[in-house]
């Protein structure tokens, strides 16, 4: 195992380089990863403030006045009178 200096030097370069453009590589993919993450976070803030208008929407839709009003006029339901209830026991 006689290496001579040079055959050395030209390794210690190509270990070098293959160094170099392993970290280029990791760093771009690195900031690729950043980039990519940042964009799902956004997305999530976007679909968080959609979920909160979303559950307003339905609480505002759901309150028993509303749904009393659009029983009566859309089916024609009414309370019944007391004399038309029935109390079923065992």
């Amino acid at each position: 195992m006689n290496r001579s200096p040079r055959g050395l030097l030209v390794f210690c370069v190509i270990i070098v380089l293959v160094s170099a453009i392993g970290v280029v590589y990791s760093r771009f993919a690195s900031r690729k990863l950043f980039v990519e993450l940042q964009k799902l976070r956004s997305e999530r803030e976007a679909v968080d403030v959609q979920w909160g208008r979303l559950q307003l929407e339905q609480g505002a839709l759901a309150t028993n006045v509303r749904i009393e009003k659009i029983a009566r006029a859309k089916l024609d339901m009414h309370i019944p009178a007391p004399r038309d209830v029935r109390v079923v026991s065992r």
